[in-house]
């Protein structure tokens, strides 16, 4: 039976309880821990934590398993962050804008924002030049784009890729 404040406890990290919390913590550090390695590390049988996992990702808390590639060894040192501005916000023009920005492989995220600029975009670009080549031929050229406003990382400070769990 669970204590009250494993109850409270579990109820404060969405339903988390403490060996949940301890596999999503160790899988966001190293995703190719086996589940023998994970089992052994938070105290249960293989069996059980391979159910446990498996239900972390049917409820949708393991969004899915990638490698974490370093930009600049890849290629593109540039790290840009972009405003882009709509001429109207209906439903209909922000659809529009979303499925179009997802076809341009160098934009990495993309956030409808409150606040003075309607989208929030981090990209990647080889160089200034290929800067300059996906701001003038894709993003100034989506449709009910206003303003498009870029500015440079000059270099990461911080850059999590793992949850405070």
């Amino acid at each position: 039976m669970k204590t009250k404040s494993t109850d409270v406890e579990a109820m404060a990290t969405n339903g988390l309880d403490v060996r949940d919390r301890q596999l999503l913590r160790l899988l966001q550090q190293d995703g190719r821990t086996t589940n023998a390695e994970l089992a052994q590390a938070v105290g249960m049988s293989d069996s059980a934590c391979l159910r446990r996992v498996k239900l972390l990702e049917s409820r949708g808390l393991i969004e899915r398993f990638a490698a974490v590639i370093d930009q600049r060894a890849a290629g593109f040192p540039l790290s840009v962050f972009v405003t882009v501005t709509l001429a109207a916000q209906s439903g209909d023009s922000l659809q529009a804008f979303e499925r179009a920005i997802a076809d341009i492989p160098e934009v990495m995220e993309c956030y409808l924002m409150t606040g003075s600029a309607d989208y929030l975009l981090r990209l990647v670009a080889r160089d200034i030049d290929d800067l300059e080549r996906i701001h003038a031929t894709r993003l100034t050229r989506l449709a009910g784009v206003v303003r498009v406003n870029s500015s440079i990382a000059l270099r990461a400070v911080v850059k999590r890729g793992v949850l405070p769990l």
